[in-house]
């Protein structure tokens, strides 16, 4: 058993279940969620809550919770090892919904300009901004005021616990050099982002951004580190 030492940890009050193999193995109204790193929490479960017997031992890990100095004994179950987790009725994705972090989508006429190595891969005046804490806002675009004769589809697929399922496009610019994955589109999002459903997003970190004529930095997250 090991002791850890966590930035933060505070009891959930959702209803926490995992299923494996068509089979309940979490099923807990006293989870606690532990920041173990500074972007996202995990699930620390009860022991009692936990089928122990019907999950592989690679997938359980038993802790004793060190928060202020008080001990909890609590199992963390390896999020990819399940099939499916859910808080109350609904299926989560990817990880532990944070619940200091909120998403507001807002209809905007700024006017976008994005352009990578002196060529302009989007114009628009009709953007919508998605606000998400901690990280920069994102212009989510109509595709026609992209190049879309610049975009070549990828197989790239991601998923956010806030926003849903996102499918990407890469650039090839017209001397042939490749940009991959730069701007991405949410088809289907979840209900808190249907406002950005069938728009295209960029990195702002890869790309030059202009807002209203004006040049702006560059933005700096650990989405610039390759594979993030």
């Amino acid at each position: 058993m090991t002791t850890l030492s966590a930035h933060r940890a505070e009891g959930h009050l959702k209803r926490v279940r995992a299923v494996l193999g068509g089979r309940v193995v979490v099923d807990t109204l006293a989870p606690v969620l532990v920041w173990e790193w500074p972007y996202y929490p995990t699930y620390h479960l009860p022991v009692a809550d936990v089928d122990l017997d019907a999950l592989p031992t690679t997938a359980v890990r038993r802790l004793v919770l060190d928060v202020d100095g008080r001990p909890t004994d609590l199992v963390r179950v390896e999020w990819s090892a399940m099939d499916q987790w859910f808080e109350e009725d609904e299926p989560v994705e990817v990880h532990p919904r944070d619940p200091y972090v909120r998403i507001d989508a807002l209809a905007s006429s700024r006017h976008v300009e994005v352009a990578v190595d002196g060529v302009v891969l989007a114009d628009s005046t009709r953007p919508t901004v998605l606000f998400e804490t901690r990280l920069p806002p994102r212009f989510y675009l109509p595709l026609p005021d992209l190049r879309l004769d610049l975009l070549r589809p990828s197989d790239t697929v991601t998923r956010c616990p806030y926003k849903g399922t996102a499918t990407y496009w890469s650039v090839e610019l017209p001397d042939g050099t490749w940009h991959p994955d730069l701007f991405w589109t949410y088809r289907a999002p979840v209900a808190e982002s249907q406002k950005v459903a069938g728009l295209a997003a960029v990195w702002t970190e890869k790309v030059d951004l202009r807002l209203d004529g004006v040049p702006q930095d560059r933005a700096r997250t650990h989405f610039e580190v390759p594979g993030t």
